[in-house]
């Protein structure tokens, strides 16, 4: 491929919104444009690297610190839309609202006797176990929905001191929507004092913890009131029971009991396919240094650039454009930068785009017969005759 077929524009410096080191150099290097938007080299890079997913174990060709499950494919990235709970002993790695955890039950309890409080503008866990004087664990929380499809009233109940993931219950009883105030009062509860305790016409659903822990404070299901010491199974049983909890940074992973930790990530893979352009961000974020890109060869678009130095007395460009096709014509992918440009800007330009190996066309190399050849990852240039390139660059 040509420089000038792609239409190439690199950029001196980075871009005022690139929010990543990786986004920027693709800017800078071409391939993106600042709105986000492929521009013909990162529509090449694409190309290339979904010809490259066809082969097995694709991701592990990139050298990528990614991190997954059999279903999805992430790569960690502090500006991620996705947050992922990660255990680096086991590798366990789960979407942050569907990942399973170790939870500790409080030791256990006789169980006490109802009792109705007054507890004036306790509206919300931490202003009840305030006024209470008592920890956010002995308290029970409640969260109302509606079901979408049947429009049935859900009460949810998790102890005080989890937070509730939505997508653990979508995955329990289906698609929900928050409930109105004509559903809450239908059904006996009380909007910031509400328990399951006597409601009628709902769907109870409670956490798994909940029936291990005795003597919670509860609604009362009247305003300004709440109950002390409810308990699960004296006082009201719940249709579901299953893990609703959102899991938080140490929480202990479920397989092996280490610390999680909770990263911002961007998926790569899941059972649908692969997120090309996610992982050329990826790869701009993992391969880069103070010059450009550093693609490896097998996800780089281009496995050689090739330039030549305007010469004095020897065409180089018509010497650089007869290596480009033999290189083509040997299997060997090449960008060949045609411009009538100094050597100082494409040198540069070759660094940001990032090719494994740049061949360089020049007057006094071929005067012997030679060209100079620079690997990407590597300081110097070593001159070797043009009849080897080929050979050598197969290796």
């Amino acid at each position: 491929m040509k420089y000038t077929d792609l239409k190439i524009q690199t950029q001196r410096e980075f871009s005022n919104n690139a929010r990543t080191p990786g986004f920027g150099w693709l800017v800078r290097a071409g391939y993106l444009t600042r709105e986000n938007e492929l521009l013909p080299l990162g529509e090449q890079a694409i190309v290339h690297l979904q010809e490259l997913s066809a082969k097995p174990g694709f991701l592990s060709l990139l050298s990528l610190p990614t991190i997954g499950n059999e279903n999805e494919a992430y790569f960690p990235l502090s500006t991620g839309n996705i947050e992922v709970a990660h255990c680096e002993s086991c590798e366990y790695t789960e979407r942050l609202e569907l990942a399973q955890f170790q939870k500790t039950p409080l030791p256990r309890e006789e169980e006490l006797p109802l009792e109705k409080v007054s507890t004036p503008d306790c509206h919300t866990i931490e202003a009840l176990a305030n006024f209470l004087n008592i920890p956010k664990q002995k308290t029970a929380k409640a969260l109302m929905y509606t079901c979408v499809e049947d429009n049935k009233f859900v009460f949810v109940v998790a102890r005080g001191d989890m937070t509730l993931s939505e997508a653990k219950l979508r995955n329990a009883v289906g698609e929900i929507k928050l409930a109105d105030a004509e559903s809450i009062q239908r059904s006996g509860a009380e909007a910031g004092f509400a328990s399951p305790i006597g409601l009628k016409d709902a769907l109870i659903v409670v956490d798994d913890l909940i029936p291990q822990s005795q003597n919670l404070v509860a609604g009362a299901n009247e305003a300004e009131h709440h109950l002390k010491n409810t308990n699960y199974g004296r006082d009201y049983t719940a249709e579901v029971v299953t893990d609703l909890a959102l899991a938080q940074e140490g929480d202990k992973c479920a397989n092996c009991g280490n610390p999680l930790a909770i990263q911002s990530s961007i998926n790569l893979a899941a059972r649908s396919g692969f997120n090309f352009k996610n992982i050329l961000l990826a790869l701009a974020e993992t391969h880069h240094d103070d010059k450009g890109l550093t693609l490896p060869v097998s996800a780089s678009p281009f496995d050689v650039y090739v330039m030549h130095v305007p010469g004095k007395t020897m065409n180089t460009l018509e010497k650089a454009e007869e290596i480009y096709k033999a290189l083509q014509s040997a299997g060997i992918s090449a960008l060949f930068d045609n411009r009538d440009e100094r050597a100082g800007v494409k040198f540069n330009d070759a660094d940001l785009i990032g090719c494994p190996v740049r061949v360089t066309v020049g007057e006094r190399g071929l005067k012997e017969g030679m060209v100079e050849l620079k690997r990407r990852a590597e300081k110097d240039n070593q001159p070797v005759p043009v009849s080897d390139i080929i050979r050598i660059l197969q290796k």
